[in-house]
């Protein structure tokens, strides 16, 4: 029995030097178990009498003492050690340290990974599926769940991988580890880690804008004005952006410089694409980015996936624009804006509507949204009163009722006119207005008949012109048709002598005719001379 209680201790000893788990802490547990293992095992006891484990810690001596009435009624401590409880203290004990090493191993594991959240670890694919990846971290197994894997990566069995701490729990199974491939944080810790500069202090890392196996973005700025804050991220050649874009299996990545200077950064940030002007909004963090046209789609990249790293890096909503867009979208704002100024300088006038189909550009009375013109007046009055029916007369415009027509040679002919139509207008203007239900419809009359009115008289002006027109038109073709007739006849003066030649002519045709034999006469002619022909030849012969 004294040589189990020496090994007893031991083994505690041992497991403390192992495991890191205290004899004191295993001790405790200890007595408690055999505390609750001697209640079980004796029934009879009272349960309002105390009892208590005692474990020598030199030589490892169990014994029970319980609380008991003495002879004067008081209560005394006694030891009631059964005679066989060394075999139970045995067995207890073994459940009891093998729970506690596991206990204490599992504390163990949280406390050391407790408080590493963001920080990067290095494991073995152990398991790969569909729902998740274990990851070997050596002590503990780390979860890597789909959530948090990059979309196209493989990770295969045997496999060494580095992750980045996203969260510790603790669970009833012990510490539960979550690590990620896609965090901004990984590329982070990956620059630390290849950097000596940014491990150092010299370089700092302002912000990090990730998409996960597709493109990242870097920005940099350096506490050293003799430190190049990108020269020193790329490296040599380009040998140490090199070695991460190898970790993170040809992630993209673009280092660009910090600035504190909203304009500067985003325009930075925009890059490759070259930036002409960076318009910023500081009280609504946006910022209008003016590209060239040639740079428009660089500037946005494949799915809007560069102006949305810029957006995500400075923390700024950009919106990009090519010059062509920014013209066109400064027009739109200056026509806005002359809108806006047209109708504040539109306050104060008369609302009236001439018969022109323009706005009355006299200035309202006080106290009032019309001139002092009777007839607008008037359509105070109704609106006052309460008319709900108002006829909209849609002024005709000019080029419709008068065709254009050329310029008159004489303007005085239509002042008559036109002085009839002003007056027209001035009488429908001043006419008073004649109290009807309809009143508002009875006013829009009155505008219609004094713009047709003014609509004869411009006709009227302008048949009287067409008239002058044409009379002078007759006049100057009358003059050319006299010039052309004094012509011919000028022309047909010199032409007796051709007339007597011809007469000539026609006198030798008639004598010719009276000459020549007619009918049978000139028949029996040819014939004689045909036989006088014949009796010469052979006289010839």
């Amino acid at each position: 029995m004294l040589n189990l209680k020496f090994k007893l201790i031991d083994a505690l000893k041992q497991i403390e030097r192992e495991k890191g788990l205290s004899v004191d802490t295993v001790l405790e547990a200890l007595k408690d178990a055999l505390l609750t293992a001697y209640r079980k095992d004796y029934e009879d006891l009272d349960e309002e009498l105390q009892a208590r484990i005692d474990i020598d810690e030199m030589t490892g001596d169990i014994r029970v003492f319980e609380e008991r009435e003495n002879e004067s009624g008081e209560l005394e401590e006694v030891e009631v050690t059964p005679e066989n409880f060394g075999r139970i203290a045995a067995q207890t004990a073994k459940q009891v340290i093998i729970q506690r090493i596991r206990e204490a191993e599992r504390e163990l594991m949280f406390d050391e990974y407790h408080g590493r959240e963001g920080d990067i670890v290095t494991g073995i694919v152990q398991q790969s599926d569909q729902r998740y990846t274990l990851v070997d971290l050596g002590k503990v197994e780390a979860l890597l769940p789909p959530s948090e894997q990059v979309r196209g990566e493989r990770y295969e069995h045997g496999a060494r991988l580095k992750t980045y701490i996203v969260d510790v729990r603790r669970t009833t199974k012990g510490p539960q580890i979550m690590v990620s491939r896609t965090h901004p944080g990984l590329l982070k810790r990956l620059f630390e880690l290849e950097v000596p500069e940014i491990y150092d202090g010299l370089v700092e890392i302002k912000a990090v804008a990730r998409e996960g196996g597709q493109r990242s973005k870097v920005a940099v700025v350096s506490n050293d004005s003799n430190v190049d804050p990108v020269g020193a991220c790329v490296g040599a050649k380009g040998s140490r952006v090199r070695m991460i874009v190898s970790e993170l299996r040809g992630e993209k990545v673009d280092i660009v410089e910090w600035k504190e200077d909203p304009a500067e950064f985003v325009a930075n940030a925009i890059s490759p694409a070259k930036v002409k002007e960076v318009i910023v909004d500081a009280d609504n963090l946006t910022a209008e980015v003016i590209v060239p046209d040639n740079q428009l789609s660089l500037a946005i990249g494949k799915e809007g996936q560069n102006a949305r790293l810029a957006a995500k890096l400075t923390g700024w909503r950009i919106d990009i624009l090519s010059e062509s867009q920014a013209m066109e979208s400064a027009a739109m704002r200056a026509e806005e804006t002359l809108n806006e100024q047209e109708v504040a300088s539109s306050e104060g006038i008369c609302r009236a509507i001439t018969s022109s189909g323009h706005r009355c550009k006299n200035k309202a009375l006080p106290g009032s949204e019309f001139c002092g013109i009777a007839a607008h007046q008037r359509l105070a009055d109704l609106i006052k009163e309460g008319s709900e029916e108002v006829e909209v007369v849609t002024p005709v415009p000019e080029a419709a009722t008068a065709p254009e027509a050329p310029q008159a040679p004489d303007a005085t002919a239509a002042e008559p006119q036109k002085a009839d139509a002003n007056e027209a207008k001035l009488d429908a203007a001043t006419a008073p207005a004649v109290p009807a239900p309809q009143a508002v419809s009875e006013e829009a009359k009155l505008n219609a008949d004094a713009k047709s009115k003014s609509d004869q008289a411009e006709l009227n002006a302008d048949a009287k012109s067409k008239s002058d027109q044409a009379e002078l038109n007759a006049d100057a073709k009358a003059d050319e048709s006299e010039a052309e007739l004094n012509a011919d006849i000028k022309a047909e003066e010199p032409e007796p002598q051709q007339a007597d030649a011809d007469n000539i002519e026609l006198n030798a045709d008639v004598k010719a005719e009276a000459a020549e034999p007619q009918g049978p006469d000139a028949d029996q002619a040819e014939l004689n001379a045909d036989a006088n022909a014949e009796e010469s030849e052979p006289e010839e012969k």
